[in-house]
């Protein structure tokens, strides 16, 4: 089907490109989301996106899609895609080849792929075989959209969330670790949603004692992120929800390394950095996203070491207890985002 549209920059049809990648979150991690559209004097003649993970990818299904009165204007456009093509054999032929092979004339590209096997030799081989390459058009919005593959690629860690809620006062729970329900039922709806849209999900021995939190997506469809928690000395019982059901649980700690049906013990060195240990882990595991949910302690653990990249805080508006335990301190943070649901506010922070 071919769109006529009043498309006349780069940025116009990289922004398509942005529009239709976005069509595949949640289905395509550990792969990046990626958009392409093909265009020929003005007109769209192809689009495509990569639409499930171990599937073909964008540039594959932009191809497929021109109709068959159309494929002789394939090596006479213009080929926008928001992510460098592939230059390797992995779970699908090198898109870079397919490139060549279909004699596109000019290829536009957002921002380059941080993964080490292609970082920039798709581009070269396009050079190579004589295409005219533009790069860095709406760079940094293509970089958003990918914030957990760039930074899992460029950092070696996974896209770090802390996430907690507090009452007006800025409390977390009383004293005594005694549970306090402080966000409303549409925020509980908005931390499941979270959930379902990242890898992993951390808790601290207190919250798991103390909330006995079962860290799924109850109140959302999507899957359930990888539950992990720290219990340095297996003490926590294994009546607790992390442990009674048939989702996997990786327990960090310093005693044991066995795998005991959904349970993996994940046993570290008690005299190195845990955090550091354990961010090798999931780098080696192509975890690409963490949420850490509580509680304080584990909260200003990554905030001390300056491993995070966004916050989500919740504040019960109509909440105040006057004491117990502290919410962290967020030093240098960026105001993403505010949304009011009734009485609570939302805000998201990003590390600057």
């Amino acid at each position: 089907m071919l769109i006529f549209a009043h498309l006349i920059t780069h940025e116009d049809y990289m922004g398509r490109c942005l529009q239709l990648a976005k069509l595949g979150a949640g289905h395509v991690a550990p792969n990046p989301m990626v958009g392409a559209v093909l265009v020929y004097q003005d007109v769209i003649i192809g689009e495509g996106y990569h639409q499930q993970y171990g599937a073909a990818h964008a540039e594959v299904n932009c191809f497929n899609s021109v109709v068959p009165g159309m494929q002789n204007f394939i090596s006479k456009s213009t080929l926008y895609v928001s992510l460098e093509p592939c230059s390797h054999f992995g779970k699908t032929p090198p898109c870079a080849d397919l490139v060549i092979q279909k004699g596109v004339a000019k290829v536009v590209i957002a921002c380059r792929d941080p993964f080490e096997k292609v970082n920039g030799l798709g581009i070269e081989k396009l050079k190579a075989a004589g295409i005219e390459v533009i790069e860095g058009v709406l760079e940094k919005e293509a970089e958003e959209l990918n914030k957990r593959f760039v930074t899992f690629y460029q950092k070696k860690r996974p896209y770090i969330f802390l996430k907690w809620a507090q009452t007006q006062d800025r409390f977390i729970a009383r004293a005594g670790y005694e549970r306090l329900a402080i966000s409303n039922t549409y925020s509980n709806t908005f931390t499941h949603k979270m959930r379902a849209e990242e890898a992993a999900i951390l808790v601290g021995t207190n919250t798991a004692l103390h909330d006995n939190p079962a860290l799924t997506t109850r109140n959302w469809v999507g899957k359930h992120p990888l539950r992990i928690v720290i219990d340095k000395h297996l003490k926590l019982p294994g009546t607790l929800n992390l442990f009674s059901d048939n989702h996997p649980t990786v327990v960090v700690n310093y005693l044991k390394e066995q795998q005991e049906g959904q349970i993996y013990f994940l046993k570290i060195a008690d005299k190195e950095d845990l955090l550091a240990q354990l961010m090798k882990y999931l780098y080696e595991h192509k975890i690409q996203s963490l949420i850490v949910e509580g509680g304080s302690i584990l909260l200003s653990a990554f905030i001390a070491q300056n491993l995070w990249d966004e916050a989500v805080v919740i504040t019960n508006k109509k909440l105040n207890i006057q004491q117990g335990l502290n919410a962290p301190e967020l030093p240098m943070k960026k105001l993403i985002t505010a949304m009011a649901l009734s009485s609570d506010t939302i805000q998201r922070f990003r590390n600057r």
